[in-house]
C-alpha cells in the first residue's frame, strides 16, 4: 500500500571486512531490518557487498564463492518477514564464469539475478581480469542453492513490487554506457532504478557521480537509488567513499555524508504517480524508436504489504514555483531575462513607439513595470517611451497610489494620471445601474473603463499595451472578461503570484535604495484589485486571499494539478503536509474547492488570453500549453 504513489526507497552502505562473508552478511541483514523498519520499499547496498569489492583474486577462489552463496541463502532466510525488496552484491558462479551480480531478495526468495554489463577498464580496476560481462551469460535462468525453483538472471528483468513500484537494477558503471540499462528498463516500465556500486574516491569524482545519478534520473524520468561500497573495502591502492543518494526526474532529493564508518541509510519518499505523470506528458520519453527493437522484459512480480510512507522523507515544498538557494538568484535573473527578451521582441516586430501599461502599486503591475524597463534598456531606448497611468478609482488607497507615482517615477519613466470614477459615473448612468449596489456591474465597469484608456492611448501613440496578468489570476480566472484580461502581450502571463513576490524582491537587492524600499512594500501591502472602496480609515478593504484562500495555496494546487495529473484527494493530502503548522484543513479545503471551481468554470477567459513568454514547465497558454473545452463539466474533480 502506498500514500497516494508515494513509496520509501533506500540506499545502504554497511560496513563490510574484505572477504569476510559472515560479518559482512550479519551486517547486511543488520541494515535491511533497519531500513524495513523505517518503512522502505525498496533498499538497494553496494555493489558486491557480500564478499567486499576489494578482493580481487581471490575471486577465483572457490571457498569465497561457495561462501558468498551461503551468505546470500542465510541474508534471504533471516529476511523472509520483511516486506521490502533488497538488492544485494555478489560474485555468481555460471557455467565456467565468472559474473558481477545483484540478487533481487524479497519475501525469503531469491527473486532474480542481474549481472553486470560494462566492466571498465580504469586504471585501479582490475574487473575485467576476474569477471565477465553479462553478454558472456549462456543462459536466462538459473537454480540457485538446492532451490527446485529456476531463477531469471539478465539485465532484462524488471521487479513489480505494486502497481505503481516497478523496479530495474543497473550495477555500477553500466550507468555510464553509451546506452545503459537503465534506459531500456525505464522505456519499458520500470519507474525505479537501482544502482549497486563501489569504487575508489579520487577528487573531483564525487561530484561526478551525483551530476551522473542526476541525469540518470532525468532522462530516465525515474527514481534513481545509488549506493556505493563504504570505507571498510581495502584501501591497499585507494579508498571508499561510501556514497549514498536518491534522485528522482533530475533532482537529487537526499545524499549521505562520505566516509561514515558506520551503517549510513538514506531514505526518500518518491511519488511514483508523479513520475508516470512526467512521463505521460514528455514526449521524449514515449516517443522512441529504439523500444520497437527491444524483446519483452521479463517481469518478476512480488506481492507484499507495504507500510504506507508518512511523506516525512518526501521532497514537497510548499511554494514549488519559487526558486531554492543556491539557484535563487541565478534564477530570478533568468526569468527576468525571458520575460525582457519577449517583450523587446514584440516592441521590434509591432514597430512599436510605446509601451503602455497601468500601474496600481500592487505586485503584478509592479513587476511588469520592471519587465519594460529591462526590455528597453536591451533595445537601448530611453524610458520616456513607458507611458505609466495611474487610474484612480473608487476603491484606490493612497498607499497603493503613492508607491505607483514614485516607482514610475524613479525609473523615469512617462507618467499619466486618469481619474476614472467620473467616467464610470456616466456609465452606470447609461447602464441605469445603482452604483451603491457593490455587484459585479460596479467592479467591472472600472476595470473595463481602464483597459479602454490603455487601448486607445496605445493606439494614439504608435503603441503596445503590456499586461500585468499572472498566472494564478489566469487559472482561477481572477480578471473581467475584455477587461484587465486583455492586452497586446501578457509578460506576466506564466509567472504564479507566489514567484511575483520572490522576482520583486530579487529586483529589490539589484536597486538604489529609495526603488529597493518601495518595492519591498509592494510586496508588503496586500493583494486586492481596489475595485471596492476602502475602510473608513483608508486601508485596503478587499483583500483578494480572504475572498479566493491563500494565493500560495492556489499555486501549490495549479502546479501539482497542471504538472503531475494530482487527483482531488491527493492535492488536500499534499497541501496538508506541505502546509502543516501554516493553514488549517479546513482554509485547506474550502480553498481547494475554491480552485477546483474556478479553474474549471474560467477556461473561457484562458481559451482567447494574449500571447505572452513561457517561463516555466506549468503554463496555461491555449495554443501551446493547456486545451480544455469551455463548456467541460467539472463535477467528477468536484465531487472529492
Amino acid at each position: 500500500m502506498s500514500t497516494f504513489g508515494y513509496y520509501r526507497l533506500a540506499a545502504a552502505v554497511p560496513r563490510v571486512r574484505v572477504a569476510d562473508v559472515e560479518y559482512n552478511t550479519t551486517e547486511l541483514i543488520a541494515a535491511a531490518k533497519t531500513a524495513a523498519a523505517e518503512g522502505a520499499a525498496a533498499v538497494v547496498f553496494p555493489e558486491l557487498c557480500m564478499t567486499s569489492a576489494g578482493c580481487a583474486d581471490l575471486f577465483f577462489q572457490p571457498t569465497l564463492l561457495k561462501a558468498a552463496e551461503a551468505g546470500l541463502a542465510r541474508f534471504a532466510a533471516e529476511t523472509a518477514d520483511l516486506p521490502s525488496v533488497f538488492v544485494v552484491g555478489l560474485p555468481l558462479l555460471l557455467d565456467d564464469k565468472l559474473f558481477n551480480v545483484a540478487a533481487v531478495v524479497q519475501g525469503g526468495e531469491v527473486r532474480a539475478f542481474v549481472p553486470k554489463s560494462m566492466l571498465p577498464n580504469k586504471r585501479e580496476s582490475y574487473e575485467r581480469r576476474c569477471f565477465s560481462p553479462a553478454s558472456m551469460l549462456t543462459r536466462s535462468e538459473v537454480e540457485f542453492f538446492a532451490e527446485s525453483c529456476r531463477i531469471p538472471i539478465g539485465t532484462d528483468v524488471i521487479v513489480e513490487l505494486e502497481h505503481e513500484l516497478t523496479l530495474g537494477v543497473e550495477i555500477g558503471d553500466d550507468a555510464l554506457a553509451l546506452l545503459p540499462p537503465s534506459t531500456r528498463l525505464a522505456m519499458q516500465g520500470a519507474r525505479v532504478v537501482l544502482n549497486p556500486a563501489a569504487a575508489i574516491s579520487i577528487a573531483g569524482r564525487s561530484e561526478y557521480t551525483r551530476t551522473q545519478v542526476v541525469a540518470r534520473s532525468g532522462s530516465c524520468v525515474a527514481a534513481y537509488v545509488h549506493a556505493a561500497a563504504g570505507v571498510g573495502e581495502t584501501t591497499q591502492d585507494g579508498v571508499c567513499a561510501g556514497a549514498a543518494m536518491v534522485a528522482a526526474n533530475g533532482r537529487l532529493l537526499v545524499q549521505n555524508k562520505p566516509f561514515t564508518r558506520e551503517l549510513s541509510v538514506v531514505y526518500a519518499d518518491v511519488d511514483m504517480q508523479r513520475l508516470a505523470a512526467a512521463r505521460l506528458s514528455e514526449s521524449t520519453f514515449c516517443d522512441n524508436l529504439l523500444q520497437a527493437e527491444w524483446p519483452e522484459p521479463r517481469r518478476v512480480v512480488c506481492r507484499a504489504e507495504l507500510m504506507p510512507p508518512d511523506l516525512r522523507y518526501a521532497y514537497l515544498p510548499a511554494r514549488p514555483f519559487v526558486p531554492e538557494p543556491p539557484e535563487l538568484e541565478a534564477r530570478c535573473e533568468e526569468i527576468l531575462n525571458i520575460q525582457a527578451a519577449a517583450l523587446a521582441k514584440r516592441m521590434e516586430c509591432a514597430h512599436a513607439k510605446t509601451l503602455v501599461l497601468g500601474v496600481s502599486g500592487g505586485l503584478d503591475s509592479t513587476l511588469a513595470l520592471l519587465v519594460c524597463d529591462r526590455a528597453c534598456k536591451l533595445l537601448g531606448r530611453s524610458n520616456d517611451c513607458i507611458l505609466a497611468l495611474t487610474m484612480p478609482g473608487f476603491g484606490t488607497t493612497g498607499r497603493t497610489y503613492h508607491n505607483a507615482v514614485r516607482m514610475i517615477e524613479l525609473l523615469g519613466c512617462t507618467f499619466k494620471e486618469v481619474n476614472i470614477k467620473e467616467a464610470c459615473l456616466l456609465h452606470f448612468k447609461d447602464l441605469d445601474f445603482d452604483p451603491a449596489l457593490r455587484t459585479n456591474t460596479y467592479e467591472n465597469v472600472q476595470a473595463r473603463e481602464r483597459t479602454k484608456l490603455l487601448m486607445n492611448l496605445a493606439n494614439k501613440t504608435g503603441g503596445m499595451v503590456v499586461g500585468t496578468g499572472d498566472l494564478s489570476e489566469i487559472a482561477l480566472g481572477w480578471a473581467t472578461y475584455n477587461g484587465d484580461h486583455m492586452s497586446m502581450y501578457g509578460v506576466n502571463c506564466s509567472i504564479p503570484k507566489s514567484l511575483i513576490r520572490c522576482l520583486i524582491e530579487y529586483a529589490a537587492t539589484k536597486a538604489e535604495p529609495a526603488l529597493a524600499e518601495v518595492l519591498r512594500d509592494v510586496n508588503a501591502t496586500p493583494v486586492s484589485p481596489e475595485l471596492l472602496p476602502p475602510s473608513d480609515d483608508g486601508k485596503i478593504d478587499q483583500k483578494t486571499e480572504e475572498i479566493l484562500g491563500p494565493y500560495d495555496l492556489h499555486d501549490f494546487f495549479l502546479y501539482h494539478f497542471i504538472k503531475y495529473a494530482a487527483e482531488p484527494q491527493k492535492l488536500r493530502a499534499l497541501a496538508c503536509k506541505a502546509f502543516a503548522g501554516e493553514y488549517d484543513e479546513a482554509l485547506i479545503d474550502r480553498t481547494l474547492g475554491m480552485f477546483l471551481r474556478r479553474f474549471f468554470t474560467q477556461q473561457f477567459k484562458r481559451t482567447c488570453v494574449p500571447d505572452g513568454p513561457k517561463v516555466g514547465t506549468v503554463a496555461l497558454s491555449p495554443r501551446g500549453d493547456w486545451r480544455m473545452p469551455t463548456d467541460v463539466c467539472g463535477s467528477l474533480w468536484q465531487k472529492n
